[in-house]
Formats: C-alpha cells, sequence, structure tokens
C-alpha cells in the first residue's frame, strides 16, 4: 500500500524539484507529464518480458528515453525555461553517461580479452577435471562466483561459472536448479562490496558519496547475504558425484596471465586517479585499455601463426556487451527526463521523507527485485538526497543485492534460465525467496551492528 501511495504522489502532485543541483520544471501534474511517465512504464514492460519477446531491453528504452526528452524540451519552452539552462539539464545526463560507460567499456573489453585467451576456459576445464562431489562444486562455484563478480559484472561471472554447473550436472538437473539459484545470489552479493563489481556500486563511487576503499565495509554482510542462503540450500544438493568426465586440459594462450595482471593493475590505475589525481576514475581505466592495446599489438606481430586468427582488440572492443550500454544510455536519460520534469524529488520526498532513509533504503532493494537496479539506483542519485555514508552503503548494499530475490531481479538470473535449458526457472528460484529473503535481512542487520 505504501508503494502504491508513492507511485500515485508521483503522479498525481505538482511539485518543485532540484535533481543532481540541476533545477527541474516542477509539472508532474500535467497531462504531457503524466503522459511521460506512462511512457517509461510501457517501455520497462518491454524490457520486463525481454525473456518471453527476445527483444533486446536497450531498444524501447531509447525510443522512451527521446520521446520524454522531446515533452521535457516542450514543458521547458512552455514554462519559459531558456534554451541554455534545459541544455545544462540535458548535458548533465550525458556526462553521468559518458564517464560510467567509458568505464564499463574498459572493464568489458578486459574480460572479452581474458575469455579470448582462455582463461575463463581453463578455469572451467579444470573444476570439470577434478571431479569433485556435487556438494563440493556447490561450495566451490558459489565462491568463486562471488569474487569473481567483485571485479567483473555479476552477469559475467555467473555466466562464466554456469557453464561448469551445466558440464558437471547435465544428468543431475536438481543440482543444476538449486546450483544456479546459488550462482544468482554469489553474483549478487559479491556485486556489492566493490565499485567494479555492479554498475550500481560503481554509480555511487562515481558520484562522490563514498570512497574506494569505504566500500569493503560492506564485504562482511555480503558475505552474509550469500552464505545465509547457500548454507540453507547446501543440504537439498544431492550428495552424490557425477559422472566422470574425459575432458581435456585447456592451455591458456600466449598473453593471458599477463592481460590478467594488466586488469588488475588498471583497476589500482582508476581507484588512483580518483584518490590521488582527483580525476574521474574512467580516465584511469582508458590508460589501461591504451596499455592493453599496445600489447595487444605485441601479440599480434608475435605470436600470430598463418591459418590461425590474430589477437585484435578492437575484435574484443566490439563484443562488448553493447546491449547492456545502451540500455544503460536508455535508462540515464530517461529517469534524468522524468527528474527534470520533477517526479525525482516527489517520490524523494514520499520514500525519504515519508518513509525515514533507512525504511526507504531498505524499499530500494525490494524494488530492484522487480526493476533492475539501475534505474532504482540512477534515480536514487538524482534525488539529491542528504544522506551519511552509512546509508549510502546501506542502498549500495540493497539494491545490488535485492535483485536475488527473484529469478527476474538481476541481469544473472535472467540470461541463466535461458542457459540452463528449463532446469532453472522463475518459480524454482521462488522455493528459495525465504532462504534468500533469510540472507538479504541478516545483511541488513550485520550492516547495522559494523557499520552504523
Amino acid at each position: 500500500m505504501r508503494f502504491l501511495f508513492v507511485l500515485l504522489m508521483t503522479l498525481l502532485v505538482p511539485e518543485f524539484a532540484m535533481a543532481g543541483g540541476i533545477e527541474s520544471l516542477g509539472l508532474t501534474g500535467t497531462e504531457r507529464g503524466i503522459y511521460c511517465v506512462l511512457i517509461f512504464m510501457i517501455a520497462y514492460g518491454f524490457v520486463m518480458a525481454e525473456e518471453f519477446t527476445h527483444l533486446r531491453k536497450s531498444k524501447p528504452v531509447i525510443l522512451a528515453a527521446a520521446i520524454i526528452w522531446s515533452h521535457a524540451a516542450i514543458l521547458a519552452s512552455q514554462a519559459g525555461i531558456s534554451v541554455e539552462a534545459m541544455h545544462e539539464a540535458f548535458e548533465y545526463n550525458l556526462k553521468e553517461y559518458a564517464e560510467l560507460m567509458l568505464f564499463l567499456l574498459v572493464a568489458m573489453t578486459y574480460i572479452n580479452a581474458m575469455a579470448e585467451r582462455n582463461v575463463f576456459e581453463a578455469l572451467r576445464s579444470w573444476l570439470v577435471r577434478r571431479q569433485f562431489g556435487y556438494r563440493k562444486l556447490f561450495l566451490i562455484t558459489g565462491v568463486i562466483t562471488f569474487f569473481l563478480s567483485s571485479v567483473a559484472d555479476n552477469l559475467t561471472a555467473a555466466l562464466l561459472v554456469g557453464a561448469v554447473v551445466m558440464a558437471v550436472g547435465a544428468d543431475n538437473p536438481k543440482f543444476v536448479s538449486i546450483g544456479f539459484v546459488n550462482l544468482v545470489v554469489a553474483a549478487n552479493a559479491g556485486g556489492a562490496f566493490c565499485p567494479f563489481g555492479d554498475i550500481t556500486t560503481l554509480m555511487v563511487w562515481q558520484a562522490g558519496y563514498a570512497e574506494f576503499f569505504d566500500f569493503f565495509k560492506l564485504f562482511i554482510p555480503s558475505a552474509v547475504n550469500y552464505g545465509v542462503p547457500a548454507a540453507v540450500m547446501y543440504f537439498a544438493v544431492p550428495d552424490e558425484q557425477p559422472n566422470a568426465s574425459e575432458e581435456e586440459a585447456v592451455v591458456l594462450k600466449p598473453g593471458a596471465i599477463q592481460i590478467c595482471v594488466m586488469f588488475l593493475l588498471t583497476i589500482a590505475t582508476a581507484v588512483s586517479f580518483k584518490q590521488i589525481l582527483h580525476l574521474p576514475p574512467f580516465m584511469g581505466m582508458m590508460a589501461g585499455l591504451s596499455i592493453l592495446m599496445l600489447y595487444g599489438y605485441h601479440l599480434k606481430t608475435k605470436y600470430t601463426v598463418e591459418g590461425d586468427e590474430a589477437f585484435d582488440i578492437f575484435n574484443k572492443v566490439r563484443h562488448a556487451e553493447w546491449d547492456t550500454l545502451l540500455f544503460f544510455f536508455g535508462v540515464v536519460f530517461a529517469v534524468g527526463g522524468l527528474g527534470y520534469i520533477g517526479y525525482l524529488e516527489l517520490l524523494s520526498g514520499a520514500m525519504y521523507d515519508g518513509l525515514g532513509q533507512t525504511t526507504a533504503n531498505i524499499l530500494v532493494g525490494l524494488i530492484s527485485a522487480v526493476v533492475d537496479n539501475i534505474p532504482v539506483m540512477f534515480a536514487v542519485l538524482n534525488m539529491n538526497l542528504d544522506m551519511s555514508l552509512y546509508q549510502w552503503l546501506l542502498v549500495t548494499l540493497t539494491a545490488g543485492v535485492g535483485g536475488s530475490l527473484l529469478s527476474v531481479g538481476s541481469a544473472a538470473g535472467v540470461a541463466l534460465m535461458g542457459q540452463s535449458n528449463h532446469k532453472y526457472t522463475f518459480f524454482s528460484h521462488l522455493k528459495w525467496t525465504p532462504a534468500i529473503a533469510a540472507g538479504y535481512v541478516g545483511s541488513i542487520v550485520m550492516h547495522y551492528l559494523l557499520n552504523a
């Protein structure tokens, strides 16, 4: 009922707003304003139905962003707002998107380069050949996903380790089902305590609400978030041995280890640019990309054999997750446009002033179980909230792990449903939602005990 109240307040009450330091129009009660909200809701309906329609999620939100800003521009003109003032609001969103897009593009390029050099395939092969029992494999894959998602995004981590679960559990659907639930929870929890692990965590860091090392205060709460449901599910995992595998070892390609080291150094460079030079972290990431490009030239000239495909860094850029990057573009500008009209200040007043910061931040996590956490967090960041570090870390935690409550709550869950050949479904995940909810509550309590 409270959420319905928030939605009604957002749609119907006109209010003057400030979002991200930009003066909003305060025209939320107009027909055009309400129409923009409906456009966003329709577009997001298509995003949530991607699993069934196979329409890439970036397409509807980019169209929605264009429509929303067209109406925002008309409303600004009718309100007598200067073109320069309207451009300032638009360029604020462009700056936010450009910084995050360049950062993510470099990270994705490095992940693609490591995948092409067989880094992840070698790890998968090693795990398969070790012939661990199902229960031991359950623990190993969960822990690997937890830590891997702290440097790679949760989608990449879940898919890479999901291939291991599918390989060893091909004859055991029950293990695949529980194993995939385990991976979703681990991937989302692991991304919450490091700025490189989740886009929402990265957004909070880039916005300057917390320093890089502040996020590591969330390590234990994140571990609790994963550990509680994993402990419950562990006893449901078949206590059996998978069939023997005759898979051969995968050999790393030249430069694989070097690229892994370069990625770690690139992360250190990005942190140094932010902490020491006070420059945006994406500049450090771009410096690391340039080193990868030069090293790629070395690999191309020294190790290319006739008949083999040469290492091409621009192929790695080309195979970045452009759907995700363009989806992020649509979200930033659609939510930014609604904020310029005045809706984010209304939402802020209804949630944070009406419910209190702690309750509102916990509610953000529950909302992110249904709606992707990127637009939710972007909306929070643009509400111009005055919160303590404890509260910013709380909303970072809840937005990051709340998506684990439902299989459709995160990109990792949606992707694994597609990879599982119907062994992992919405309802097989829903069966474990009470245990996951216990982990969600436990992580919040642990954050309070450690960081309040």
